[in-house]
């Protein structure tokens, strides 16, 4: 620990340096370990508030616990852990560059033989100062992983643009326990929220970097298979995935006109009968899946279409999905195509899930996102 930074970060003075040498030969002649090169070591700093305890200075000891947000019971603070976010309607909440870099240090620290992925007992040491790991079995059908199913890098990163954007509150926790605040006064200036996609819409355009896609189809079309081939997992691949630990998000980054983007998928479970909530409506672009194969399938589309999100300024793509086999006349009123023109749509995109889905299809998704 950097002695003249905790100094000055708890008491708002630098130590004198004759006071500090002072300090530095009283841990020297009692721990051995207790002075590094940098400063003080954690053996140092432990001795350093037991002198102080064991003198009467407890008030000392008490300064730099509540600089790191603890309080009178040794725990932290809920405002250390939650700081106040207004989030307005429309708005999301996306990492700035000094949550990427934070994030991304953590990883590094802890990817011990630098293969780029977080083996279960490196994941484990990453999250040691949590209370629990923030994510459960379904995170490995989330995020991209390697074949053994430990988490990349990139996978990694998407999970915490995917928390982020999802629930910042937990973002902000975790970045409290993980240390954040070592280098920063707040976590607030790891998150950054967006203007409105009113306002997007209105301009079409975007500054925003995390793009929301929910996913509407009926059973059995291959929803599942759209939001895992985000991740570029094939059919046979899929097919192998325990129906428990399945995902209804699904986040990869992508490359938008030759700048990053994350796109999330969110399978949208909703019958014709049912309403959609505002906040299953908060999103970016939305895809109705149909089957080609399946003639009862685009019904479900249209009817949705018309029921939840026609009055809706979001942008609509049609996907066709199993176009590597031979299609069949819907039965409604209207074929695709013409559906889509009547409507002012994009032509109906048809995707083969032959092996894995092309990434042209979630290029297409991003694009519309960021030119709506």
């Amino acid at each position: 620990m950097r002695d003249v930074w905790l100094q000055r970060r708890c008491f708002n003075v630098p130590l004198q340096p004759q006071a500090l040498e002072d300090v530095k030969a009283v841990v020297r002649k009692h721990i051995p370990d207790g002075v590094s090169q940098d400063g003080i070591s954690l053996s140092g700093f432990l001795f350093i508030h037991t002198l102080f305890i064991q003198r009467g200075r407890h008030e000392t000891t008490w300064t730099v616990l509540r600089k790191f947000g603890y309080d009178d019971n040794l725990d932290l603070n809920d405002y250390y852990l939650w700081p106040q976010l207004e989030i307005p309607p429309g708005c999301s909440t996306e990492l700035t560059h000094q949550g990427f870099h934070f994030f991304i240090t953590m990883f590094e620290k802890y990817d011990e033989d630098a293969d780029s992925c977080l083996s279960p007992t490196e994941l484990r040491n990453l999250f040691s100062t949590c209370p629990v790991i923030p994510w459960g079995p379904d995170v490995n059908n989330t995020i991209e992983t390697n074949e053994q199913g430990w988490i990349t890098k990139e996978g990694y990163l998407a999970q915490w643009v995917l928390t982020t954007c999802l629930d910042p509150q937990r973002t902000a926790e975790y970045l409290a326990y993980l240390g954040y605040m070592y280098d920063h006064d707040s976590q607030v200036s790891a998150l950054h929220i967006t203007r409105s996609r009113k306002l997007d819409l209105k301009l079409k355009q975007t500054t925003r970097t995390v793009f929301q896609c929910n996913v509407i189809g009926p059973k059995g079309v291959g929803k599942t298979l759209f939001l895992q081939g985000l991740l570029e997992r094939s059919l046979k691949y899929v097919a192998t995935l325990s129906k428990e630990h399945m995902s209804k998000y699904t986040c990869n980054r992508l490359q938008v006109y030759g700048q990053d983007k994350y796109l999330m998928l969110h399978e949208i479970d909703v019958g014709l009968s049912d309403s959609l909530t505002s906040s299953e409506m908060m999103c970016d672009v939305i895809c109705l899946l149909f089957d080609v194969t399946n003639p009862k399938t685009f019904e479900f589309c249209a009817r949705s279409y018309l029921k939840h999100i026609a009055e809706r300024a979001v942008p609509i793509l049609i996907v066709g999905c199993k176009a590597d086999q031979k299609p069949v006349l819907q039965d409604y009123e209207l074929q695709p195509n013409q559906f889509c023109r009547k409507h002012r749509l994009p032509p109906p995109y048809y995707v083969s899930v032959a092996d894995k889905l092309s990434r042209d299809v979630y290029f297409k998704i991003a694009s519309m996102a960021a030119y709506p």
